[in-house]
């Protein structure tokens, strides 16, 4: 149920000589380009590819330091195996 509301009587010169129009800023979230939610324009396209593109490329980045620290690692180890196969044939042994 709507309800109306009277107007004070004044006269209609003074109520249109003092009304003001009310409006509001639209409110964006940082990012936002204006598009309607649910579509996204070229511009919000090609800067969430620019984005996926990057991180692909720091983890590409993240992999390829592992796998060389795993080559040091597996270098360092086979150092230790031959040093430890030194140290054992000079002890002797059933293996030896």
């Amino acid at each position: 149920m709507l309800r109306q509301f009277t107007a004070v009587a004044r006269p209609a010169t003074l109520r249109t000589a003092t009304r003001t129009f009310a409006t509001s800023a639209i409110r964006m979230a940082e990012g936002d380009t204006g598009a309607p939610r649910g579509t996204s324009d070229a511009f919000t396209k090609r800067e969430k590819a620019a984005e996926d593109y990057a991180i692909r490329q720091r983890e590409k980045e993240k992999l390829m330091q592992l796998k060389q620290k795993l080559k040091e690692q597996q270098a360092h180890l086979e150092q230790l195996s031959q040093h430890i196969d030194e140290l054992t044939k000079d002890q002797g042994g059933e293996k030896n």
